[in-house]
């Protein structure tokens, strides 16, 4: 099957996955997180993204980012994976690559997802089980959205923003929300958007990112729609 082509529309916040070639570790010591981080600050800026989220775990990277120019997220992931591998070979004597030949990403639905992708994102080390809760984490976004510790890459999205009317109150509301568990099938809609290049949305903002682009938002149903009063019946014989 042919690789989709990417969705790279401005204004629209992305999730966007790196990982390790062959699940191998990115991150060996507490200085390569640093400078990673340092990074993706320069390059955000010089291309103009903006950084809401990110979780930076051993062997993979989460973000999510809105691009404000076209391809400004491939810009910034290709600037600081090669600047990355550099310093990774330079400081360790190795060779070679060191991350999958290409990233992961979809567009978020930011009515209806932004909030619960970002959560996902920052929940990454509980899920792995290596802490019991994300405050633990310390290379995560989590610690500015939730816990008000200023991290200079980070721009608010205006999903974030209008959870209060002051710094205190929206960041109470966000840590709110790591109350409620994510459901099963949610998190395997973002796995599944993000791994297949499709968009995380409802339906008809996938119309409308379908109209902009030219090309399908999501897979086609197999074996009738199951939304349909025919193929409900059906399943009952």
């Amino acid at each position: 099957m042919a690789r989709l082509s990417r969705l790279n529309l401005p204004g629209i916040p992305q999730h966007i996955i790196q990982r390790g070639n062959n699940r191998q570790v990115s991150f060996f010591t507490e200085q390569d997180y640093i400078v990673y981080l340092s990074k993706l600050k320069e390059y955000s800026q010089k291309y103009n993204v903006a950084v809401h989220s990110y979780i930076l775990m051993t062997n993979h990277v989460h973000l999510l980012a809105t691009q404000r120019e076209v391809n400004g997220v491939s810009r910034m992931i290709q600037s600081l994976g090669r600047y990355y591998v550099r310093y990774v070979n330079q400081t360790y004597g190795r060779s070679g690559t060191l991350w999958e030949g290409r990233y992961k990403s979809t567009l978020i639905d930011s009515d209806n997802y932004f909030l619960v992708v970002s959560r996902y994102i920052e929940l990454n080390p509980v899920r792995a089980q290596m802490v019991k809760y994300p405050v633990e984490y310390p290379w995560s976004s989590y610690q500015n959205n939730a816990e008000g510790r200023s991290i200079d890459l980070l721009t608010p999205h205006i999903c974030y923003l209008t959870l209060g009317q002051t710094d205190k109150e929206r960041q109470e509301m966000y840590k709110s929300l790591f109350a409620q568990q994510i459901p099963v099938y949610t998190i395997k809609e973002i796995r599944d958007a993000t791994n297949k290049a499709w968009v995380l949305g409802c339906d008809r903002f996938k119309q409308q990112i379908e109209i902009q682009t030219g090309r399908r938002a999501s897979p086609q149903m197999r074996g009738g729609d199951r939304k349909s009063k025919k193929y409900k019946t059906n399943q009952l014989h």
